[in-house]
């Protein structure tokens, strides 16, 4: 079984920042792409920011030069630092991943319960 679970949400006033990090456990043989979802009270789930196993990162328009996504490989852990946080990017900041189990010889999606990120202005 895999899990991933967030920390480090929280409130922030306009401006300041947060990091955000996200490890997956479980029977994990192999993580391929990770990434950061949001969603914000009556809208669709959009991507914030993915990297994949290779280091190559792409973000939304809107984070481009405030946010930045990293990875810890030997601890299966993504991060998201966000910087110069706006009162807009207050939603519930979801991690995801494409793993391969144990058990399994393909990859699924997996994803993390959710983080709550509330910008204040």
């Amino acid at each position: 079984q895999v899990q991933l679970v967030e920390s480090g949400g929280g409130l922030v006033q306009a401006g300041g920042s947060l990091r955000l990090s996200c490890v997956a456990s479980g029977s994990i043989f192999s993580i391929s792409a990770m990434g950061w979802y949001r969603q914000a009270p009556g809208k669709q789930r959009e991507l914030v920011a993915g990297i994949t196993s290779g280091i190559s990162t792409n973000y939304a328009d809107s984070v481009k030069g405030r946010f930045t996504i990293s990875r810890d490989n030997a601890k299966n852990t993504v991060y998201l630092q966000m910087n110069s946080l706006k009162p807009e990017d207050t939603a519930v900041y979801y991690c995801a991943a494409a793993i391969r189990s144990h058990r399994s010889s393909y990859y699924s999606d997996y994803w993390g319960q959710g983080t709550q990120v509330t910008v204040s202005s």
